[in-house]
């Protein structure tokens, strides 16, 4: 998915700046140049609409979304690089942006979409275990898939999909872990609630015990009297 994004330049710097920016509605962002040979790409301090970003963010593409990057009648392809947010509003406080050279590979991570209803949980009474919900790839710009599909209709009790059994993809390579487990069907656990009911009858005992001792001690002070009467006798 591609997106358009239009920001402007800024010159101030500094947390009380960035305050101000915030305060008008913006937030602070840096775009960060293309990598090249030996050199150290040039960073340029813009101001973002948190909003149009945040559509962005939440699109089905998300932070892997291509950007068109509008600034001061400018234009280049960008990739969100990071973004702050604040911890109890949840509110975009920073983005940091970087140029794509369009003909070179990028490594990003991108989320797997389970498929299907597996034969072990229709079959065998298994449940479905979603291990790694996303992977690294390495691809062209123009070719980051939204998602990876993964097929768990035949799986059994047991058996498992693992980055190594995707199926090969000529716009992508995987660069996670081969043996990285995606989702397996495992066998649905049910715990005895033995020991709980042990410690529950626990107290019950020395509760019904109470009783007796007290009821013991009566009866011997009924003896101690009729015992004094027939002294008095």
């Amino acid at each position: 998915m591609e997106a358009t994004l239009e920001v402007v330049t800024r010159d101030g710097r500094g947390k009380n700046e960035a305050n101000r920016l915030r305060a008008s509605g913006k937030i602070p962002g840096v775009v960060y140049g293309a990598r090249k040979d030996g050199q150290t790409p040039r960073a340029v301090s813009v101001a973002v609409d948190p909003k149009a970003l945040l559509r962005i963010l939440h699109s089905d593409s998300g932070a892997n979304t291509l950007i068109n990057l509008k600034v001061d009648g400018s234009e280049s392809r960008v990739m969100i690089k990071e973004y702050q947010l604040d911890p109890v509003s949840h509110a975009l406080l920073h983005a940091d942006f970087y140029q794509l050279a369009m003909d070179k590979a990028i490594t990003v991570t991108v989320p797997i979409q389970v498929k299907g209803e597996a034969r072990g949980v229709k079959l065998q009474g298994g449940i479905v275990d979603f291990v790694s919900r996303q992977i690294e790839i390495e691809t062209l710009p123009t070719d980051i898939p939204e998602h990876i599909e993964v097929d768990v209709t035949e799986l059994m009790l047991g058996q498992s999909i693992r980055v190594r059994d995707l199926p090969e993809n000529p716009k992508w390579k995987t660069v996670t872990e081969g043996d990285t487990m995606i989702v397996h069907v495992v066998a649905l656990r049910v715990e005895e609630p033995a020991a709980a009911t042990t410690e529950v009858a626990a107290p019950a005992a020395g509760a019904a015990a109470e009783p007796e001792v007290i009821k013991k001690g009566k009866t011997e002070e009924k003896e101690e009297e009729d015992k004094g009467k027939k002294e008095k006798k």
